[in-house]
């Protein structure tokens, strides 16, 4: 595919993918990613996501809005607005939010989709959510 210049406004996409309290919204198509893929992340206020990994995409986040407690490898480590994070490939993470929701921008890189170099360690029970 020729590689174009993308440009979307925030919040019109069909593309929503929920997995428990975790909302992620591509940013590029399937038949627009090149070398990467890129989310924007929600994540409900007063949840803990599944832990997942990825063994081939490092990824990386930067925190929009929200802060939260990111569980890296099982280490607690808080985020707030402005942070990134780097997660090099076989990263365990989950994210746990407080009272207000976190929306972060999430970049992997080669590219990975839910079914692509995406696994979960453990599913979150509804008595957690």
């Amino acid at each position: 595919m020729k590689r174009t210049v993308i440009h979307r406004a925030s919040g019109t996409s069909t593309n929503v993918q929920q997995f428990g309290p975790y909302q992620i919204e591509p940013l590029l198509t399937e038949q627009e990613e090149a070398a990467a893929t890129v989310y924007r992340v929600y994540v409900e206020s007063n949840q803990h996501t599944s832990t997942s990994y990825h063994s081939i995409a490092e990824e990386f986040y930067f925190v929009l809005s929200g802060s939260a407690t990111a569980i890296l490898d099982g280490s607690p480590q808080p985020v707030n607005p402005g942070d990134f994070l780097r997660l090099p490939p076989g990263t365990r993470h989950a994210f746990v939010t407080l009272d207000d929701p976190l929306i972060m921008l999430d970049i992997h890189v080669p590219g990975c989709r839910p079914g692509k170099d995406t696994y979960f360690v453990e599913e979150t029970s509804s008595d957690d959510q």
